[in-house]
C-alpha cells in the first residue's frame, strides 16, 4: 500500500520540444494509503503473439512428459530458466490453414483459424489479436502493435505477409523497422516525416525531455528515481544502437541485388524488436503485439550458428537425421532470442509483480511438419501467468485434431476477453 503523498497520473510523460516519453509504473502512480487493485495503476493483462515459420522438427520440439514434471526439449531448453511460468500445449490442430499451396496461407490463417475465404460466419476472420485489442486495448495509445522482420503490405496477393486482420478483409502491415517504431512509440511529431525530422535536428529524443526528466526525479523517491533510470536508460541503448545503424546508412548508394544469406545484424534485429516491444508493455503504449519473426519460405542462413543452409530448403530435410539437426538448431536459436525476451519480462517490476505475471505471450507456428507442410500437431509454448489466471509449469497433450482455436480462444478468456467461439473452436482449455 502506498501512503506517499506525491502522486502522479499514469499517463505522465516527460515533455520536451518535439518530444514526449511515456513512462513506466511508479510507485507515485498509486494514490497514498489506496491498494493497487483499486488505482488505475492496478497491473493490466498483455496479450502477445510470436509468429516463426516453417514448424518446428517434432522430437526436438515437443516435451517427453506431461505435466509438471516435464524435460525440457533441445529447442524449448532456452526457457527452462522461466518454466514456472511456461505452458507447453501439444496436440492442436489449425485445419483451416491446410491448403494446396503449402505456404500460402499459414501465416495468415494462425490467429484467424478460418480459411481465407471464411466459414460462412460473417464473426468469423478477425485475427485473435485484433479481438483482443478491440477489448483490451483501448485504454492505451496504441490499441496493438504489429511487428516484422521482413516488410509487408495490405496489398500482398498472398495471406503469407502478416499475421494480424482487423477484418476478414483488412490484412494490418507490419512494421519491420526499428527506427520507424522508435519514432512512433517516442515521437511527437505528427507524422512520421516530422517526428524524423525532430530527431534529425535534435539527435536524440532523450535529450530533449532530460530538463523534464531532472525536474521529476527530484520529486521522486529512492525507488521510483531508481525505476525511471533504468527505464530511460534502455531507451537510450536503443536509441543509440539505431543511431548507429543510421550512420551506417547506405541507402543513397547503387548496390547490386545481395546474394541469398542472412544480414549480419539479423540477431540484432530481432533483439530490437522484441526490446521495443517490452519497452511498449513497461510503458502501458500497448496491452497487445503481434510479432513474424520471419516470413514463410524464408531464405535466410544463420552463419552465426554454423548453418549455412537457407531456411526454407532446410526445412525440406526429407527425414535426413543430419539436415533435421541442423533445422533444429536454427528453431533453438529462433526461440533463444524469445526467451532473452522473456527474461526482460522476468526482471522488469509490474505493479506487486513482474511484467512477466501479468503477461500472456504464445510463441508458434502456422505448420507442424516443414517437411510434409502439414497442420498437425502445430508447435505451441505460452509464457506468462496473465495476472495469474494460467497455471504455467506444465506440458499439456490435447487429443489428436483439438483446434488450435481452442488455444486461441483461451487465451483470450484468461486475458478477461469475452466471446462465445473464435473460428473453428469448440471450447477453451481448461487445463491451461
Amino acid at each position: 500500500m502506498n501512503i506517499r503523498k506525491l502522486h502522479l497520473s499514469r499517463r505522465t510523460v516527460l515533455r520536451g520540444a518535439g518530444a514526449s516519453i511515456a513512462l513506466p509504473l511508479l510507485d507515485a502512480m498509486v494514490p497514498a494509503s489506496t491498494a493497487l487493485a483499486q488505482t488505475a495503476a492496478a497491473p493490466k493483462k498483455r496479450l502477445g503473439f510470436v509468429y516463426v515459420p516453417h514448424g518446428a522438427v517434432q522430437e526436438y520440439w515437443r516435451p517427453g512428459a506431461t505435466g509438471a514434471g516435464f524435460e525440457f526439449s533441445k529447442i524449448l531448453k532456452p526457457l527452462e530458466p522461466y518454466r514456472d511460468h511456461v505452458t507447453v500445449v501439444s496436440g492442436l490442430r489449425n485445419r483451416p490453414g491446410e491448403s494446396p499451396d503449402p505456404h500460402g496461407i499459414k501465416a495468415g490463417t494462425w490467429l484467424r483459424n478460418v480459411a481465407p475465404e471464411g466459414n460462412g460466419n460473417p464473426e468469423d476472420g478477425v485475427s485473435v489479436d485484433q479481438i483482443a485489442a478491440q477489448r483490451i486495448g483501448q485504454e492505451t495509445p496504441f490499441p496493438s502493435l504489429e511487428l516484422a522482420t521482413a516488410a509487408s503490405g495490405t496489398n500482398s496477393g498472398s495471406y503469407a505477409s502478416t499475421i494480424a486482420f482487423r477484418t476478414p478483409s483488412q490484412r494490418l502491415p507490419m512494421e519491420a523497422n526499428p527506427r520507424k517504431l522508435f519514432y512512433r512509440l517516442f515521437g511527437q511529431g505528427d507524422t512520421a516525416e516530422e517526428r524524423e525530422a525532430i530527431v534529425a535536428e535534435t539527435g536524440s529524443l532523450l535529450d530533449l525531455v532530460a530538463e523534464d526528466a531532472s525536474s521529476l526525479k527530484a520529486s521522486l523517491g529512492k525507488a521510483d528515481k531508481v525505476s525511471m533510470e533504468n527505464y530511460l536508460d534502455s531507451v537510450r541503448e536503443i536509441e543509440s544502437q539505431l543511431q548507429k545503424l543510421q550512420a551506417q546508412d547506405m541507402s543513397g548508394l547503387d548496390i547490386p541485388e545481395a546474394p541469398v544469406g542472412i544480414p549480419s545484424d539479423f540477431e540484432q534485429h530481432l533483439n530490437m524488436m522484441y526490446d521495443l516491444w517490452a519497452l511498449a508493455y513497461q510503458a502501458d503504449l500497448t496491452r497487445v503485439v503481434t510479432f513474424m519473426t520471419d516470413r514463410e519460405v524464408s531464405m535466410r542462413t544463420f552463419n552465426n550458428i554454423g548453418v549455412s543452409d537457407a531456411f526454407h530448403p532446410l526445412s525440406h530435410h526429407q527425414d535426413d537425421p543430419a539436415k533435421k539437426e541442423r533445422l533444429s538448431n536454427v528453431q533453438q536459436w529462433l526461440l533463444s532470442t524469445f526467451a532473452r525476451f522473456t527474461g526482460k519480462l522476468a526482471e522488469t517490476p509490474d505493479g506487486d509483480g513482474m511484467l512477466l505475471d501479468n503477461s500472456l505471450v504464445l510463441y508458434g507456428s502456422g505448420m507442424a511438419n516443414s517437411n510434409l507442410h502439414n497442420n498437425d500437431p502445430i508447435p505451441s509454448v505460452l509464457v506468462g501467468k496473465a495476472g495469474g489466471a494460467v497455471k504455467g509449469g506444465q506440458h499439456v497433450n490435447y487429443p489428436q485434431d483439438t483446434p488450435l482455436a481452442n488455444l486461441m480462444l483461451t487465451m483470450l478468456d484468461r486475458a478477461g476477453v469475452e466471446k462465445d467461439h473464435h473460428g473453428d473452436s469448440t471450447g477453451v482449455l481448461a487445463e491451461v
